[in-house]
């Protein structure tokens, strides 16, 4: 009977090549040009989960599809463990500031560059090898296991939770655990203790039923761009607090003891700035840089459209003006509620002469965890045998949807453990994965099956 951790050994460089494999199909799941695109790399993987010892199978969904690999030997006495990531990815624009191609997977300076490669690709083809090492090496694993990834991560999960509902009682299990997220420094393996949730919008503002030329219209007539401006700029008080009506009332108070662990952390306000080329960081009064980035609520314009924007002079009133507005949620905030919240502040901030409409894009709840001593404890030391550092804890500024739908589902605890790096670049040009984690990461992951059985 041959070990895990030998198997690995041995394995490694064929998992780098699979990987790869991996991230050269484009999955993009808000494209619908790359729908077959996402189908392949479902039954991509599906090929893979069957190779490494699973049953698996590719089920659909009303768009894209889940593929959900088993394996039940360890019997009904012994615990199960269901293992969630996602396979879709994000567009690759703007395509011009990648170095190398987002679908042409290259090394440099011991970082695997890609999209997908930390966000979730990589981290969740970690945990199909760590599954491998075992039922190849001795053909069994101490915990049943569920390996569920999703393709519809990136666009919200519309289909997730009705799939979670259907097979409520085949994906039972013990525990949850995820590894869609990154360790708060190089060398220093972590356990997220909180996730922000997400509301997200887009404000709408119509005047005129066309554009008008601006000096013979301009001064009669009311701007929607100009309106649109005056309504972003309500958002926010002076002191960086978010102004909408409200907002802050559902907040959770966080006790002295996590903003202790927070402020002990070694956090490099200096290189953080530098990594992000401002010119001085912003936000809340009140707080340091990590609270604000993991227990704090926001609210920001993530994009804006109005008017003319090409090259030269155009004078015209824009007939139309939109923005595209997140915020960032904290528990016990719910998108629903903050969603009623941003539609009367709108609506009471929106000058006359305009029409406006607040459309709600998609939505998560904010998390936080309630994994028990034990739980902890066992992937702590499997982290620490690994990385040879004691895990921290850590927040999470991003949002995983679907985490507080598996533990109200499911009943059962959820495990976050994320591998990538800080400015990793997920969701941008240049995305990148440290060949150093992935081949750490899979022997802690090997590590944890053992002491989840414990």
């Amino acid at each position: 009977m041959s070990d895990p951790r030998a198997y690995l050994e041995d394995a490694l460089p064929r998992f780098r090549s699979e990987l790869f494999e991996f991230l050269r199909i484009p999955s993009v799941s808000a494209d619908s040009e790359h729908d077959a695109d996402t189908r392949r790399a479902a039954g991509w993987l599906r090929e893979r989960m069957e190779e490494a010892g699973l049953a698996a199978e590719v089920v659909d969904t009303a768009r894209h599809p889940v593929v959900l690999g088993e394996w039940r030997g360890a019997g009904p006495g012994a615990p199960t463990v269901l293992i969630y990531g996602h396979y879709d990815v994000q567009p690759p624009d703007p395509v011009g500031l990648w170095t190398s191609p987002a679908f042409e997977p290259e090394i440099r300076d011991g970082r695997i560059y890609a999209r997908g490669s930390a966000d979730d690709k990589g981290q969740l083809y970690m945990h199909l090898k760590a599954i491998e090492a075992h039922l190849q090496s001795h053909g069994a694993l101490p915990a049943n296991v569920i390996l569920l990834a999703e393709g519809e991560e990136e666009i919200g999960s519309p289909n997730l939770v009705p799939f979670v509902r259907e097979y409520r009682e085949r994906l039972a299990a013990d525990a949850v655990v995820i590894s869609d997220s990154a360790m708060f420094a190089p060398g220093q393996p972590s356990i997220l203790f909180s996730l922000r949730g997400l509301a997200y919008f887009e404000i709408r503002v119509r005047g005129a039923v066309s554009d008008l030329h601006s000096g013979s219209y301009g001064g009669a007539v009311a701007n929607p761009g100009n309106a649109l401006a005056s309504i972003v700029a309500s958002l926010h008080h002076a002191d960086g607090r978010v102004a909408i009506e409200g907002f802050y009332d559902d907040v959770l108070a966080w006790d002295a003891e996590i903003r202790d662990q927070i402020r002990g952390l070694p956090f490099d306000e200096g290189g953080f700035l530098d990594a992000v080329g401002a010119p001085e960081l912003a936000g809340e009064a009140g707080y340091s840089t990590l609270e604000r980035l993991w227990i704090r609520p926001t609210c920001d314009v993530n994009g804006l459209l109005s008017g003319y924007t090409g090259e030269g002079a155009k004078t015209v009133l824009p007939s139309a003006a939109m923005a595209k507005v997140s915020c960032r949620l904290v528990p016990e905030q719910t998108p629903e509620r903050v969603a009623e919240l941003m539609r009367s502040h709108v609506e009471r901030h929106a000058p006359a002469g305009v029409s406006v409409e607040v459309v709600e894009l998609h939505g998560g709840r904010p998390w936080r965890s309630n994994v028990d001593g034990q739980l902890l404890a066992a992937a702590s030391r499997c982290l620490e045998r690994s990385f040879g550092a004691a895990p921290v804890l850590v927040g999470e500024g991003g949002s995983i949807p679907i985490v507080v739908d598996f533990e109200e589902i499911l009943e059962a605890p959820a495990l976050l453990i994320g591998f990538a790096l800080p400015g990793a670049n997920m969701h941008a040009p240049d995305e990148w994965f440290p060949v150093e984690n992935f081949e750490k990461g899979i022997e802690a992951l090997t590590y944890l099956y053992d002491e989840l059985a414990g």
